[in-house]
């Protein structure tokens, strides 16, 4: 149709013209097509965004998983060498087999943020967002996808760290359970947290300010390398207040049955924040906070 044939169309016949080689059901030209979702389709789109997330560290498993085993392995040889006589631990349990389980679910909590927040800043600054916001899926397949990959990270170098460690003390499992909720609990919590970072940075200097400010001195604070019960009465109501107590916490109460805290009231600690944490995550997801810009 020539452009002068056009102006002498009128303007509802104009907006409502159909392509001739489009179906009767597709809607009116301008206006979206809408898609229909099932859950079979958001399925497959949650196991291949799940399927990416893995496949994206385990292609580099050579700096995801092998480098922070060797930094666990060193604060092991340096802190045991140092402390051992210098640390109060539980009962008749030397230094070395009570830091293990503190760098395991350490090393957990620092992964599965870094794999969540790397993953998604590197898709912001490169553009490649894009291409899975222009996609019709739902918000909570993109917020568990993400999630759950980066809690699988956490776990595989949670479990390396305490594999490699075996050799050098005798680990006992009281309470086998407990060790594992808390560490997928916590994998879970820092990965919706590492959403939240790689959401917010604009630059990797901000995600790397979010890692050394607030990841790593609330992890190292919080009774990884020392009983908290062994500080002084001010210190350990500090470190009462910081999540990331419980998490450890706990976690050591599954490998001795003994903590400086109810394994009851850690979990419940835990579980709030974790639910907090997710819901802030999943709001910037389903709000587009940043993504969309």
């Amino acid at each position: 149709m020539a452009p002068e044939e056009m102006l002498k169309l009128l303007p509802e016949q104009l907006s409502t013209e159909q392509p001739s080689h489009l179906p009767a059901e597709w809607p009116v030209r301008g206006l979206p097509v809408s898609v229909t979702v099932t859950a079979g389709s958001e399925l497959i789109a949650f196991r291949t965004l799940f399927v990416k997330e893995v496949l994206r560290f385990w292609k580099v498993s050579l700096q995801t998983i092998a480098a922070p085993v060797v930094n666990a392995l060193l604060f092991l040889l340096i802190f045991t060498h140092v402390l051992d006589r210098h640390v109060t631990t539980y009962g008749e349990v030397d230094y070395a087999t009570f830091l293990i389980p503190g760098l395991a679910i350490m090393s957990v909590l620092q992964n599965a943020f870094a794999n969540s927040s790397s993953s998604l800043i590197q898709s912001r600054i490169t553009g490649n967002i894009v291409f899975l916001l222009l996609t019709p899926i739902a918000h909570a397949t993109f917020f568990w996808a993400y999630t759950l990959a980066a809690v699988v990270r956490g776990v595989v170098v949670g479990a390396a760290v305490i594999a490699v460690s075996l050799p050098f003390v005798d680990l006992s499992w009281k309470a086998p359970i407990w060790a594992l909720l808390f560490a997928l609990v916590g994998a879970l919590m820092m990965g919706a947290f590492g959403i939240i970072a790689g959401i917010w940075s604009e630059k990797f200097d901000h995600l790397a300010a979010i890692q050394n400010f607030i990841v790593q001195p609330l992890t190292m604070l919080s009774g990884v390398f020392y009983s908290v019960a062994a500080l002084p009465p001010f210190w350990q109501q500090v470190s009462h207040g910081n999540p990331f107590f419980y998490l450890i916490d706990g976690f050591r109460y599954g490998f001795f049955g003994q903590s400086d805290a109810s394994p009851w009231l850690s979990l419940a600690v835990v579980a709030v924040t974790t639910a907090l944490v997710a819901g802030w995550a999943y709001h910037w997801i389903a709000s587009g906070y940043r993504l969309r810009q």
